[in-house]
């Protein structure tokens, strides 16, 4: 019987050195909140670690989560002369065996509907439900028809004989834009389609980040426990300040207008309307796009995407100015 190799043998495969390793476990450490004693740890936890199996249901959603997923970008190594790091390009694939996932996947119909059920039937209890957009319920959940089967069915299915369920994105936490007034097909999150479920975890955001959903990950391989989670079961290293609190822009003079001096110059947004005062997420640190950016660093306000019922309680996100 073949060994399943650990994910610390698939990196060196792909030529990712020891150092560059022990780097990329390093910047998890960081994520994580946790001292740099704990680099260590994660690499001692990854090197004996198998990649675990995913099952990704997609539900009513823009696939912006996935669009995400996908872009976990590389990010520059400047220990090699500015190169980029293939560890931090390639961790998401490196840390989870994507199984199941309608967008990526070659399979089709019932192909694709065989290898979900064979997944679960050969790792149950031991594979990561990933959930991406919301669950609709009304009509007995038959606004959304998969395979045959309501995406109701199917999650409470895959989610009770899962390792850990992960919904990620506002539209898998609360129902998002799905599930914003009137709400036609009584969308909801996990938490409310499926509720009881212990090992749930919520990454929201609009798109939630990659960045916070391996390190959920890579926390219960290394501690064999879920990460700490406030009272909405998202957690705290990822949604434990403000991003307010993270903000570069925060010291500035406050900007008046877009385009204006003071805007141009990195002034706080707060006067056009940014909610990072209130809203709790780690956008400043982790950021975008390869870590080089996020949405406020750009000029725009914070939007609240990881605030409850964002769409409703946040909006609107813009008022008409009426000019003379």
């Amino acid at each position: 019987m073949t060994k399943t190799p650990t994910i610390e043998q698939d990196l060196a495969k792909q030529g990712v050195s020891r150092r560059q390793f022990l780097r990329y476990c390093g910047t998890l450490a960081a994520v994580l909140a946790l001292p740099a004693s704990a680099t260590e740890v994660i690499a001692q936890a990854l090197a004996l670690a198998p990649r675990l199996p995913v099952i990704w249901l997609e539900f009513q959603d823009c696939t912006g989560d996935t669009e995400s997923f996908l872009r976990a970008a590389p990010r520059p190594d400047p220990a090699v002369n500015g190169k980029q790091d293939p560890s931090l390009s390639s961790l998401v694939l490196d840390v989870l065996s994507i199984d199941y996932h309608e967008t990526l996947m070659v399979a089709a119909g019932e192909q694709a509907e065989k290898s979900r059920a064979d997944t679960i039937q050969a790792y149950k209890g031991q594979y990561i439900c990933v959930v991406e957009g919301a669950i609709p319920t009304a009509y007995n959940g038959y606004s959304c028809i998969i395979g045959g089967r309501t995406a109701l069915s199917i999650a409470q299915e895959v989610t009770r004989s899962a390792l850990m369920t992960v919904a990620f994105g506002a539209c898998a936490w609360d129902g998002g834009l799905a599930a914003a007034a009137p709400n036609p097909t009584a969308a909801k999150g996990v938490k409310d389609a499926v509720p009881g479920l212990a090992n749930l975890v919520n990454i929201p955001g609009c798109p939630a980040n990659v960045v916070n959903l391996v390190a959920t990950i890579v926390y219960y391989l290394t501690y064999q426990k879920l990460p700490a989670l406030d009272a909405n079961r998202r957690p705290t290293f990822a949604y434990g300040r403000t991003v307010h609190n993270q903000c570069p822009r925060r010291e500035r003079d406050e900007a008046a207008a877009f385009g204006d001096a003071r805007h141009r110059a990195g002034g706080c947004l707060m006067s056009l309307g940014c909610r990072g005062p209130e809203t709790y997420h780690n956008c400043p640190t982790v950021k975008w796009n390869g870590g080089t950016c996020w949405p406020v660093e750009a000029g725009h306000g914070c939007i609240g995407c990881t605030n409850p019922a964002f769409w409703d309680n946040m909006s609107p996100f813009y008022s008409w100015v009426m000019e003379d």
